[in-house]
């Protein structure tokens, strides 16, 4: 049943010497909003007056300066809106309102009615040309179907003339372009230059729309370059490109058209419109803001953006969504986590922008860095550090970080899920931090005696407790932790060395630390068995030495079992 054999598959243009693989997109192509028009017509239940309302402002805000606001003669929604946006100056100066319209008497008629009192407006006029609309819908020859065109033309610029108030720009589709044999939507279009007569002073926009994404997008390139070639008075039109998203390369489409010679580019916010979408303008805009093009767009905002425009179509954004999905500044693979974070720590403000697996800072979009690693079973080192570093402030060492991983992913496979911020924090703090307090520290004294008997060794003096008792602990040595360890071996009887140590200082003033700000980790050897804990105190030696009595009560309460 699942049969490739009833498909063919779509011709392509024999040509020789195309140039857009050559070509390089150096800034933003012209961009107009579809949202209101085509992306509202696509949603189930199409959008309220508040909605429309919200959007519209969505996108002014966001900067579009052309914006299909409606099909008005097609819906009385639509009229209304077009209405109220005129009635209550609710368009900008350098905004340009757009609307759509069949190429029917009638119907242009009414789109003028609704367009009464506009500063400015882009009267968008189409009728459909491919082969098999020709065929099977309209049952006409090419001749039927560009008299179509013709004759629409011919009524929107009488009556344009019926409104000399308004600045008008007309545009012209050759609806489902991308089905259609290049060099008859080329005589179409010309048909349609020879009524409107436009100039490099006042010029047409010729839309050239993907209807249905019947091929790759380099077809739709060449299709685009051989149009831009062949049309009459390029330097007076303006060729606007409508992609949709059938075949998922709706954004590669568009920008592989503008390399092919097109201007202007329609498409919807997040990609909403009929079957599989629209070209999604956020996702193409991102794309050249990330090879350093200003976008002429303001996308700083990716929350209220996606937020308003959940709320207007009821569709919820994709985690994945390119540049603004939930998840697209996460890592949860571990050796992406270690990647992430060390270009984290080497980024200056100043610097390029060049962190692995993040083509962009997330914070220009008004994302944060405590969204960009989060924690599961298959998250590294790298991951549990930053998590602790970035929302506590422990920074730890290479070795303490493989020890707390292992546990916070045993911890991960048991719960079958992710860990959040908070308990990765719990489970370090318990696992090597809280333990059972058989031995504590109590005071402890460092002196310096470069002339005495200990011939320029520090000598330590510290007191521990157990149970109730005082121990007094008395050693010299090269250092306050050689000392502490040396007092300690020969209280317990145990040989005691610290293999490894860090300390530093609490990046972060958190109530969690109860004002401490001092991190020490240590691993010691205690008769042959290595064990590792942590400790946050006021300072670093108290922080250590705290740490390497949690070792001894590692190893006292193992004795004990």
């Amino acid at each position: 049943m699942f049969n490739h054999a009833k498909y063919q598959a779509f011709p392509v243009i024999n040509k020789a010497d195309r140039k857009w693989p050559g070509q390089v997109i150096t800034q933003a192509p012209e961009w107009c909003a579809v949202d209101l028009r085509d992306g509202n017509q696509a949603l189930i239940e199409p959008m309220s007056v508040t909605q429309k309302q919200a959007m519209w402002q969505l996108m002014l805000d966001i900067g579009f300066k052309h914006i299909e606001v409606g099909f008005p003669s097609a819906s009385q929604t639509d009229f209304d809106f077009v209405r109220w946006l005129i009635e209550e100056d609710q368009i900008p100066a350098d905004v340009t309102i757009q609307v759509l319209v069949q190429a029917r008497d009638a119907l242009i008629e009414r789109t003028f009615e609704a367009l009464d009192g506009c500063k400015q407006a882009i009267v968008h006029v189409y009728n459909s040309v491919s082969p098999v609309q020709r065929k099977k819908v309209f049952k006409l020859d090419k001749d039927g179907i560009k008299a179509i065109a013709i004759k629409g033309a011919e009524k929107v610029a009488s009556e344009a003339e019926k409104y000399p108030n308004t600045d008008w720009t007309f545009q012209y589709s050759p609806e489902s372009f991308s089905s259609t044999e290049v060099d008859f939507s080329v005589e179409v279009c010309n048909a349609v230059i020879d009524v409107w007569q436009p100039s490099p002073e006042r010029k047409i926009i010729l839309n050239l729309p993907a209807t249905i994404e019947c091929a790759g997008p380099n077809v739709f390139a060449d299709q685009v370059e051989t149009f831009c070639e062949s049309i009459q008075q390029r330097d007076s039109v303006i060729i606007s490109i409508h992609t949709h998203n059938d075949r998922g390369c709706a954004v590669a489409a568009a920008e592989m058209a503008i390399l092919a010679g097109a201007d202007r580019i329609e498409g919807t916010l997040m990609g909403n419109g009929e079957r599989t979408g629209n070209m999604d303008i956020i996702t193409m805009a991102m794309n050249l803001y990330s090879q350093g093009i200003d976008p002429q767009l303001d996308l700083s905002d990716a929350a209220r953006i996606t937020r308003t425009v959940e709320e207007c179509t009821q569709i919820p954004t994709h985690a994945r969504h390119p540049w603004v999905g939930d998840l697209v500044y996460t890592a949860f693979s571990g050796s992406h986590q270690d990647a992430i974070k060390k270009c984290l720590d080497q980024q200056q403000e100043e610097d390029v922008w060049d962190v692995a697996y993040l083509p962009v800072d997330p914070q220009d979009i008004g994302r944060d860095y405590q969204s960009v690693i989060r924690v599961n079973s298959q998250s590294g080192k790298g991951g549990v550090a930053y998590i602790l570093e970035q929302n506590f402030g422990i920074s730890l060492p290479r070795w303490m970080q493989i020890e707390v991983s292992r546990v916070v992913q045993k911890y991960s496979e048991e719960q079958q899920g992710e860990v959040d911020a908070q308990t990765i924090y719990d489970i370090f703090k318990q696992h090597f931090i809280d333990c059972n307090q058989h031995y504590q520290l109590g005071n402890y004294q460092l002196t310096r005696d470069a002339q005495g008997s200990i011939g320029g060794q520090e000598s330590m003096k510290a007191s521990i407790s157990r149970q109730g008792q005082v121990i007094e602990l008395r050693s010299a040595a090269a250092g306050p932790i050689a000392a502490f360890c040396d007092a300690l071996s020969r209280q317990l009887s145990v040989a005691i060395e610290v293999k490894q140590y860090s300390q530093t200082a609490m990046t972060r003033d958190d109530s969690a630390h109860n004002g401490a700000d001092a991190l020490a980790c240590v691993q010691v050897d205690i008769g042959g068995e290595k064990h590792v804990k942590a400790a946050i105190a006021e300072d670093s030696l108290g922080a250590t030495l705290q740490a390497i009595l949690g070792t001894i009560n590692l190893y006292t309460a193992a004795q004990a079992a």
